[in-house]
């Protein structure tokens, strides 16, 4: 009798390209982190549209085919291997496209971890639609490999306030905390993006005091950690508020960091946006390995197949 898998696993989709053999070896170290099962997915399907699988593809084709798709995932599982001797990994070619593998893949899984850059199956994860839509639709935390970070920086946490994010919040300082990193929790702002407080007479204008914003997004910055830094008093948290656009200032905090942690959408996001535009920017131009996590109202909706 087989034991059973671990509860936890992480999961990572490969096609063979270098971008997605680097993501094997981040979802490898991110199993023994979170000493959860890696569960490495190759998803593959016939290379037909509309058309009976028996008419288009030979049965020698066919052995051919299935046999490339083997050897791919052995390949990934050596790497693995490599990465982290000893981790319990296991491999499956999934039957479909890509995108829907990994969905559903993702609802048992603690994290899904992705390549920036594929050959065929998962290519234009970094510039196309697959890796926002995947980001916009896993039931889990995804992590897309972007180029190499430094190893020994801080967790980048992109904080915004909003209910939403706290999710992400929580990610980064369990991050945190598994890699003994420090955490920069980084709130940027312009008088654009801040709330304008109700007069206290209809006579007066609605209008900040020149001072007030920053005290506020300090303090909104301050209580959006202030349980997580209860909870893991190790971490060594950096709070930064800043003046300036968010997706830029995060974009150039990212150089330093080891990853960067983000909610899938915040504060000044429409609400039908499964995925908002600074995580979008994130995934495209961060200087390392970005998560996108969604908040638990975001999984409320996609439980009840609403957009």
């Amino acid at each position: 009798m087989q034991p059973s898998e671990p509860q936890a696993r992480v999961v990572v989709g490969v096609d063979g390209s270098p971008s997605s053999l680097a993501a094997v070896a981040c979802a490898a170290r991110e199993a023994e982190l979170r000493k959860a099962a890696l569960r490495v997915v190759h998803a593959f399907s016939w290379p037909t549209a509309h058309t009976a699988l028996d008419r288009a593809v030979s049965r020698p084709l066919r052995a051919h085919l299935l046999e490339a798709a083997d050897r791919l995932l052995e390949e990934a599982m050596v790497r693995a291997r490599e990465a982290v001797p000893g981790v319990e990994a296991r491999g499956a070619v999934m039957r479909g496209e890509p995108l829907t593998v990994l969905e559903a893949e993702s609802r048992a899984a603690e994290l899904v971890v992705v390549g920036s850059r594929g050959l065929g199956g998962f290519a234009g994860l970094l510039v196309g639609s697959t890796s926002t839509r995947l980001a916009s639709h896993a039931r889990c935390p995804v992590l897309v490999v972007r180029e190499p970070a430094d190893p020994a920086g801080p967790i980048l946490l992109g904080v915004d306030g909003s209910p939403a994010g706290a999710e992400a919040v929580r990610f980064a300082f369990d991050e945190a905390g598994r890699r003994r990193a420090g955490l920069v929790a980084l709130h940027a702002w312009t008088t654009w993006n801040t709330p304008l407080p109700r007069p206290v007479s209809p006579a007066l204008p609605c209008a900040n005091e020149p001072s007030a914003p920053a005290g506020a997004e300090e303090r909104l910055l301050a209580e959006a950690v202030a349980g997580m830094r209860e909870r893991y008093p190790e971490v060594r948290v950096e709070q930064r508020a800043l003046h300036g656009p968010t997706r830029e200032s995060l974009i150039e905090a990212s150089r330093t960091a080891q990853l960067t942690v983000v909610g899938s959408r915040g504060r000044g996001g429409f609400a039908g946006l499964m995925l908002g535009s600074v995580s979008q920017a994130l995934l495209h131009h961060a200087h390392g390995p970005v998560a996108v996590v969604r908040g638990r109202d975001e999984e409320d909706m996609l439980q009840f197949g609403r957009p």
